[in-house]
């Protein structure tokens, strides 16, 4: 037998890598005979750099950039042969960055991420693929703008700060000064959000509670970014009411398809390209994947639905075997799940969060008993 194990990451408690490793421990100790491919996955949030890393090797890079609040925090990204780079806007304007005590989209910036954009086009790569999960932000992406040399002068021409506040004060923007590098850069957006830039489902409504703005701030940050949406308008010759996925990470989508012309991808269906997963499909007897919770979301362009559906495709029987699972988990049997298990279930899970790898482990190797010994 040959297994191939490719796990995401369970959010806070094990990284993708992690969690593969148990499962190896798991095959092994049962059959020492077989042979194990560990494939660490994401889905262009949390943990996409590592993941490449291990997955499809590459130099791993270090940038020392500003954080959402200003301060210096060195932020990793990946680079690939043919001057390629793989990143994670989380690394430099992350939520996690922020303690929950000073969280406040009116303050925090992306400016770190332009930051991490910089270098690697100083570097000569000419290929990013960015992705853009778990932002501390909602600056409409003005502060990775700014740090690639775009101003946006107020009513008085005065340069503002890429932040929530400065949404609303925008009058024009001046693209003179941009990174030379941007005129050859081909970006590739890795996220699956399609909200607007502005409303019910835009970024200060939807995702503004999430990084500490309150009813009234969450209202100002909207009516901010009417106000921006209008100046973006205006500058770009567009209508940008229903753009999709202009609202991820706080706005820096919008940005980032406007004024770096990017193109937004599937980040799992590309991070399974970057892996060759369909390639290692081939010589496998079977797939084990998982991640902390499977529910219905997971079967909607998650990595483990992507994975599942790749697997039927290639006729590969796929287990997921997740931390918990919530409501919808069923889906994932339709995309192509041979089964879908949990780690923990009721009071357990709290237990098993306390203990995860003992727990992951217990349940790999549970189900690889039933599995091949029953």
């Amino acid at each position: 037998m040959r297994i191939l194990l490719a796990p995401d990451s369970f959010k806070g408690t094990l990284s993708s890598l992690e969690a593969g490793h148990i499962l190896e421990e798991a095959v092994l100790s049962l059959y020492p005979q077989w042979e194990t491919e560990v494939v660490p996955m994401a889905d262009g949030g949390e943990g996409t750099v590592d993941a490449l890393a291990a997955a499809a090797g590459g130099e791993p890079v270090m940038d020392l950039v500003t954080d959402p609040l200003g301060e210096l925090v060195w932020a990793r990204s990946l680079r690939l042969p043919g001057g390629r780079a793989v990143m994670e806007m989380a690394e430099a304007s992350g939520l996690l960055l922020v303690p929950e005590e000073k969280r406040n989209p009116w303050l925090t910036s992306t400016f770190g991420t332009g930051e991490m954009m910089a270098r690697a086009l100083d570097r000569g790569d000419r290929h990013i693929y960015m992705g853009i999960g778990g932002s501390a932000t909602c600056d409409g992406g003005m502060g990775a703008m700014e740090a690639l040399g775009v101003r946006f002068p107020d009513r008085d021409g005065n340069p503002l700060p890429g932040r929530g506040s400065s949404l609303g004060k925008v009058e024009t923007i001046d693209l003179s000064g941009i990174h030379e590098g941007v005129k050859n850069l081909d970006l590739t957006i890795l996220g699956d959000v399609t909200n607007p830039l502005c409303g019910n489902r835009g970024a200060a409504r939807v995702f503004g509670p999430q990084k500490g703005a309150d009813p009234a701030m969450v209202e100002a940050l909207e009516a901010g970014m009417v106000h921006y949406r209008g100046v973006l308008e205006r500058t770009f010759g567009r209508d940008l009411e229903c753009l999709s996925g202009g609202g991820a990470a706080g706005g820096l989508g919008a940005a980032l398809l406007l004024f770096l012309h990017g193109t937004m991808a599937s980040g799992a269906e590309k991070v399974l390209e970057l892996a060759r997963f369909d390639r290692r499909l081939e010589t496998a007897d079977l797939v084990i994947t998982g991640e902390g919770r499977t529910d219905g979301q997971s079967g909607e362009g998650k990595i483990t639905g992507r994975i599942a559906a790749h697997c039927k495709k290639k006729g590969v029987p796929c287990v997921v075997l997740s931390g918990s699972l919530g409501e919808g988990w069923e889906s994932l049997l339709s995309l192509g799940a041979a089964a879908v298990l949990p780690a923990a279930e009721g009071e357990d899970i709290q237990k098993s969060m306390k203990e995860p790898k003992a727990w992951y482990r217990n349940a790999a190797e549970r189900f690889l008993k039933e599995r091949f010994e029953s």
